[in-house]
């Protein structure tokens, strides 16, 4: 089976609902390629070695959270970023990414994926940040110690995080967001959340998490944000004839 790759878009819009937020790149069709499409790579990030991975498998799509043309980046089709052009341009393949969208969906989002793995309970929005979901909150039953949430992310995730200990208090409650999120600490804080957990770290996360009395965890942007390309791979799979193929691209950061 296949489908036009504009009848792929409106699939990915409708489910995804890219016009609720403002962001700081294009979401929907970045790169347009062959009208057809019988089969999808689902990545983190389009970088050349997944465009490379999608030629190998002679994919017709690629879906990913990372994509072009960011906000404030130089405009020039240059260097880097025409060789990974180039290559899509050259074997007709589309180009899909979904960035904010794919964070904070309730279901398929990095945010409800990350809670999902580390079995967080009462997962909800933290109602003081938008757009909705771009934080949540949520608890563990009877708490857990600081060292033993830091093991169960490196082995949930397969990466050790950095983890900044201020107290030796059970953690109950938790705040979270994927990838960049640092900045979201002093709201948590604020909030009277014992634990907040992000992909990275800044110099000045670690004065506010001992200063607010609050457990950070950077646990790797790429880590927590391998399972909302993952997780739209296997709804595709599901709800559509579409060949679907998750790959994973390794990234220490």
């Amino acid at each position: 089976m296949s489908i036009s790759n504009l009848d792929l878009l409106d699939y990915f819009n409708n489910l995804l609902m890219p016009e609720k937020v403002k962001d700081f790149c294009p979401n929907g069709l970045q790169i347009e390629g062959k009208s057809d499409i019988s089969k999808v790579i689902c990545g983190v990030t389009a970088s050349q070695a997944l465009i490379d991975r999608a030629i190998e498998l002679d994919a017709d799509a690629i879906f990913v959270h990372h994509g072009f043309f960011w906000k404030g980046e130089a405009a020039n089709i240059c260097g880097m970023k025409k060789k990974r052009i180039a290559a899509l341009l050259k074997h007709d393949i589309n180009l899909y990414a979904y960035h904010l969208p794919l964070d904070i969906h309730h279901v398929l989002g990095n945010n409800a994926q990350l809670g999902k793995l580390l079995n967080i309970e009462d997962i909800r929005p933290l109602n003081v940040v938008s757009p909705e979901g771009i934080v949540m909150q949520g608890t563990i039953n009877g708490g857990i110690s600081g060292a033993d949430l830091k093991a169960k992310l490196n082995a949930r995730l397969n990466r050790e995080p950095l983890h900044e200990c201020p107290n030796s208090q059970l953690i109950h409650t938790l705040a979270w967001c994927t990838g960049g999120g640092q900045g979201y600490i002093e709201i948590a804080a604020q909030q009277g959340i014992d634990a907040f957990i992000t992909g990275e770290v800044s110099e000045q996360t670690i004065h506010t998490s001992r200063e607010m009395n609050i457990h950070f965890y950077a646990a790797g942007h790429h880590a927590t944000e391998r399972y909302g390309a993952k997780a739209v791979a296997e709804h595709l799979r599901s709800e559509t004839a579409l060949e679907v193929v998750f790959v994973d691209i390794p990234n220490p950061a």
